[in-house]
């Protein structure tokens, strides 16, 4: 590839920034988990001293580090993977998906909706437009 391919590249740093962010959560504990907006529920899991807060967490941290490994294969910077393409397809349709999400929560129960999941859903969908145009970049120089 003879372009960089810089929307991959902030698509992959941010992913890779939320998958340190959710491996401090579990460091952090309980009012981590509070502030971020994992719930009530995880969050007294956590003080009981559950290994479901930090099993899940772990879980979303490294599928995130293995999105963020896809988007820099896909900008060049690593050897690429398998199904490369499909998997940057998936991962673009799920940050998508997850930003727009927030639009018919709007609409049809606005009393779920808050600060944490209105923030959160426009950072997935800023992921997401990333994703969108530097797969579609990848896919135009590999054609």
């Amino acid at each position: 590839m003879d372009a960089m391919n810089k929307p991959l590249i902030w698509g992959g740093s941010l992913s890779l920034l939320a998958s340190v962010l959710h491996i401090a959560i579990i460091v952090g504990g309980p009012a981590w988990y509070r502030f971020f907006g994992a719930g009530e529920e995880l969050a007294q899991l956590a003080e009981q001293g559950s290994a479901i807060p930090g099993t899940v967490t772990a879980i979303i941290a490294l599928i995130l580090m293995l999105w963020s490994v896809y988007a820099f294969a896909g900008a060049g910077l690593v050897r690429h993977p398998p199904w490369l393409k499909a998997v940057l397809i998936v991962v673009t349709a799920i940050y998508l998906l997850r930003g727009l999400s927030l639009f018919p929560l709007v609409i049809f129960v606005p009393q779920t909706v808050d600060g944490f999941l209105v923030v959160s859903s426009m950072i997935s969908l800023s992921i997401g437009m990333l994703h969108y145009r530097g797969t579609r970049q990848m896919i135009w120089e590999l054609s």
